[in-house]
């Protein structure tokens, strides 16, 4: 699966239009902005499934909005980005957005991803690992939410155990 991202990295670095093109494709249903197919369709191996095919157009385009030259540091998965960002902003709506993200059917899922990774804008994105989760997001059982969802709370868990802990005054 790395293949496909790499890709698009290497693409990005021979041809300046690729991001362009991608981020453009953000604005149509997930696979529906014809000029985007070059890029997309040759990683696309089940023809026959529609899910499959719109959430690697979706990757492509979130992945070439969130592209930033010279971005540091690690990719993360969704979940610990959105607990980072939550952590470094102190925003109180990061959570209740994330949870409306995981919530979210496979209409609504182009819309509030586009909204998070925008919202991500500082965080490194593993997109790699997005994509896979986005492949079984349809599954019964929910898997990837509830993997996102350990993500952000146990790295918020983690977060919350390194601060120390407030001093207690005492009366003289």
């Amino acid at each position: 699966m790395s293949g496909f991202i790499d890709s698009l990295e290497s693409w990005n670095k021979s041809d300046a239009k690729v991001k362009a093109t991608l981020r453009r494709s953000l604005s149509f249903t997930p696979g529906a902005f014809v000029a985007a197919y070059p890029y997309v369709e040759p990683f696309v191996k089940d023809v026959g499934d529609p899910w499959r095919r719109g959430a690697h157009y979706l990757v492509a385009g979130l992945w070439a909005a969130h592209w930033r030259e010279g971005r540091t540091g690690q990719a993360m998965p969704i979940g610990k980005a959105c607990a980072a960002h939550q952590s470094a902003t102190g925003s109180t709506s990061t959570e209740r957005r994330f949870i409306n993200l995981l919530d979210a059917d496979t209409d609504q899922l182009p819309h509030r991803l586009r909204q998070m990774i925008a919202l991500l804008k500082d965080q490194p994105i593993d997109f790699d690992v997005l994509l896979k989760g986005l492949l079984y997001w349809k599954d019964n059982e929910k898997r990837t939410q509830n993997a996102w969802a350990r993500d952000f709370y146990r790295s918020l868990d983690t977060e919350t155990e390194t601060e120390p802990a407030p001093q207690k005054e005492t009366a003289p």
